[in-house]
């Protein structure tokens, strides 16, 4: 259910709502915009249906939201999410931002050299795995800690706000510690015991999509983060497996425009693991662009072959470069910038 307050709602309005909302056991969430306040009302249909929402004093209107996730859908706001992170704005609809880094952080020397190539080519956020989910359990598993505050040596160095991977409930204090965006890997996306820990979180989140996640699973995963009171969460398709193996993943474009109709959140598009393939990467970058992605995120690492991670993926400096000036041009195409 969602309670549309009057323009001239007072706090005190406001909060008489959100306190009779506790009282019969139920949960407000409120989103305050420029011109009215909107609340949400979450719980049991059945009990928030008996209740006489539209008696109270400042309340405009109530409408009932039948899609299984409340919080998540563009119903709730009727506007775009849009997240401040360091001074980079993701979700705002006239730039596209641009996230790279390497699969692995390695060493102190790596990433602050792909960190500074990443940023003079135009990113503005710096990604890198401190921990690892491999398929194989005697393959790189990243730093750990270590690889964390490599990650904060980076950011003091060249200013790029960091965005790296959650695996365990157990370490959810020391990556928030670290990081500016905590991702939710695809393997973990239906762990709803993270995604709770993380919607307790401060910091954003971006939650990726699952291997055989529909799009309505990957909502619902969301709103297991946004019901625990971080409404800062992103989406990001990476790839689906399919019955095709040419690529790593088949690339799902056509979830761009659905999350967008269907919720409030920023979108980011992974043409890195969805491809596998460097020499593929550009073509669905670019495509992720025109299709109004909100963020590209794309893996760039200085030395593939030595890599200890994913190095057939990872981009090479001067192709990201050439990339991020194709990528501009068809940003600036549909009124956009990077």
């Amino acid at each position: 259910m969602i309670i549309i307050c009057k323009p001239e709602a007072t706090d005190e309005q406001i909060g008489h709502i959100e306190d009779a909302i506790r009282t019969w056991g139920l949960k407000p969430h409120t989103s305050r915009g420029v011109e009215r306040t909107i609340i949400g009302v979450i719980g049991p249909e059945d009990l928030i249906r008996e209740k006489p929402l539209a008696a109270f004093p400042g309340v405009a209107s109530v409408t009932p939201v039948m899609k299984p996730y409340k919080l998540t859908s563009y119903d709730f706001t009727h506007k775009r999410t849009v997240i401040d992170v360091g001074g980079v704005k993701i979700g705002d609809q006239k730039k596209v931002v641009l996230i790279s880094g390497p699969c692995s952080v390695e060493s102190r020397e790596q990433i602050l050299e792909i960190a500074k190539i990443v940023k003079k080519a135009g990113a503005t956020v710096l990604r890198g795995g401190a921990f690892k989910p491999r398929t194989s359990p005697y393959t790189f598993q990243g730093l750990g800690i270590e690889g964390l505050k490599l990650l904060a040596e980076a950011r003091a160095a060249t200013g790029l706000p960091v965005i790296t991977e959650l695996m365990d409930t157990k370490d959810v204090e020391v990556v928030e510690q670290y990081a500016d965006i905590i991702q939710i890997g695809a393997r973990n996306m239906q762990n709803f015991s993270l995604l709770k820990e993380v919607g307790r979180c401060k910091k954003p989140a971006m939650l990726k999509r699952g291997m055989a996640a529909t799009i309505k699973d990957v909502l619902l995963s969301a709103e297991y983060i946004l019901s625990e009171g971080n409404m800062n969460v992103m989406l990001c398709e990476r790839g689906i497996r399919t019955f095709e193996t040419y690529t790593r993943n088949t690339l799902d474009l056509s979830a761009v425009p659905a999350f967008k109709k269907e919720s409030h959140l920023p979108v980011i598009v992974d043409p890195t693991h969805g491809a596998g393939h460097r020499e593929l990467i550009p073509t669905m970058a670019l495509a992720a662009v025109a299709a109004g992605a909100d963020g590209i995120m794309v893996e760039v690492h200085n030395d593939p072959e030595a890599a200890l991670s994913d190095g057939e993926q990872a981009m090479l400096p001067d192709k990201f470069e050439a990339l991020v000036a194709q990528m501009r041009a068809v940003a600036a195409a549909i009124g956009k910038t990077i």
